[in-house]
C-alpha cells in the first residue's frame, strides 16, 4: 500500500513538473525554421531616388522586430543581408549573416547597414538574377532546402535589361528559387504601382510567391499614427501590425508565363 502511494505521488509530481515547464501548455518555444534573405539595391537610380534613407531606417526596425519575434513576427533561423547589383553583371556580393545584427539595438543595426551600404558608392548594375542565384547557392550550401524562405528586396524594381526600348521584365529569372522550398516568397519594397504590377504579371514563375509594396505606402511607417515617439519599440503594436499587414503579408502562389 505504501509503495502505491509513493508511486502515485511520484506520478502527480512528474505531471505538474512537466506542466510547469510548458509541455502541455504550449509555452515551449518552437525552433525557428524561417530563412530570411534581404537585398538592398545599390544602383544609382535607387540610392539617389529619394527613398534610400527611409528604406535603411525601416530595414533596421524590421530586422530588429524579426530577430526578437515582436508581436508574432516570425523569428528567423538564419538571416542574410546583401546587395542587389554591382560594378559588373553577375558579380557575387557578400552576404552578411544573422550574427552581424544580433544583440544590437535598432540604432546599432542602422549604423551597421549604413556601413555596409554607404551612399556615394553606387553601382551601375541592378542584377536581380545574380542575387537570386546567390540565394539558391547559399540555401544549398547551408542545407536550408525545404525550409520556408522570405526574400525581401529594397529596390525600385526596375531591371536594367531593355528590349526595343521597353523594360524587359521577363529577363528576371526566379527559376533557381523554384525547387528550394514549397514556401518561397519574394517581397519587393519601395517600388511604384506600375513597376510592382509588372513584377506580378510579367516575371515568369511557377511556385515562387510574390508581393510588392509601393514606396508611397512604405514611407508611412513613420507616421505618428503608427509609430509613437518615445514609446519602447516592443510596445509599438500598431506599427508591428502594419509590418505584418503590408510587408509580411501572406500571398498565394500564382503561375506566370511558361
Amino acid at each position: 500500500m505504501m509503495y502505491r502511494k509513493i508511486k502515485l505521488l511520484f506520478i502527480v509530481a512528474l505531471f505538474f513538473g512537466i506542466s510547469g515547464c510548458g509541455f502541455f501548455s504550449g509555452e515551449k518555444e518552437a525552433t525557428p525554421r524561417l530563412s530570411i534573405f534581404i537585398g538592398v539595391d545599390i544602383s544609382g537610380s535607387f540610392m539617389k531616388g529619394g527613398y534610400f534613407d527611409d528604406s535603411i531606417d525601416f530595414l533596421a526596425h524590421y530586422i530588429y522586430a524579426h530577430l526578437h519575434g515582436l508581436d508574432g513576427l516570425e523569428r528567423p533561423a538564419v538571416l542574410f543581408v546583401g546587395s542587389i547589383g554591382g560594378a559588373t553583371a553577375d558579380e557575387p556580393k557578400t552576404f552578411y549573416p544573422i550574427q552581424t545584427f544580433e544583440n544590437k539595438s535598432i540604432e546599432e543595426i542602422a549604423k551597421k547597414l549604413k556601413e555596409i551600404f554607404p551612399k556615394g558608392k553606387e553601382n551601375p548594375f541592378t542584377d536581380y538574377n545574380a542575387f537570386f542565384e546567390q540565394i539558391a547557392l547559399t540555401v544549398k550550401n547551408k542545407n536550408l532546402v525545404l525550409r520556408p524562405i522570405s526574400i525581401v528586396m529594397l529596390s525600385d524594381g526596375i531591371p536594367d535589361v531593355k528590349l526595343d526600348g521597353e523594360t524587359f521584365y521577363t529577363s528576371i529569372v526566379v527559376k533557381p528559387l523554384e525547387r528550394l522550398s514549397r514556401n518561397v516568397t519574394i517581397r519587393l519594397l519601395y517600388t511604384d504601382a506600375a513597376t510592382g504590377q509588372n513584377w506580378l504579371t510579367k516575371v515568369p514563375r511557377k511556385r515562387v510567391k510574390m508581393w510588392t509594396q509601393d514606396a508611397k505606402v512604405m514611407v508611412s511607417w513613420q507616421d505618428t499614427t503608427l509609430y509613437v515617439p518615445d514609446k519602447p519599440f516592443d510596445e509599438q503594436d500598431r506599427l508591428l501590425a502594419w509590418m505584418k499587414d503590408n510587408v509580411d503579408f501572406g500571398v498565394r502562389a500564382q503561375r506566370v508565363g511558361k
